[in-house]
């Protein structure tokens, strides 16, 4: 999916607050749990992303990212991000 590009900028503004500032805490960036963590985004139109990460020899390594349309982050997008850590650490 294309997202526009103020979307874009506000995430990658969002990332790079988090790769900058880690470790960082809420509201900005949340513990999933398995080593995997997320960074939270708000977008125009109360629309919400997230971009699932995992530490690897002191680097952010971004697994999933997603438009976030439920209250819990869906396990889907969980068991995926767990999935490609496992490819890359």
């Amino acid at each position: 999916m294309d997202l526009p590009e103020a979307d874009r900028s506000r995430i990658g503004k969002d990332i790079q607050k988090v790769e900058f500032g880690w470790p960082l805490g809420r509201p900005h960036c949340a513990p999933l749990g398995h080593g995997l963590w997320e960074v939270r985004s708000n977008l125009d139109g109360n629309r919400i992303a997230r971009v699932i990460f995992c530490m690897g020899d002191g680097h952010m390594i971004l697994l999933h990212g997603f438009i976030k349309k439920t209250q819990k982050t869906p396990r889907a997008d969980i068991d995926l991000a767990l999935a490609r850590k496992r490819e890359v650490t």
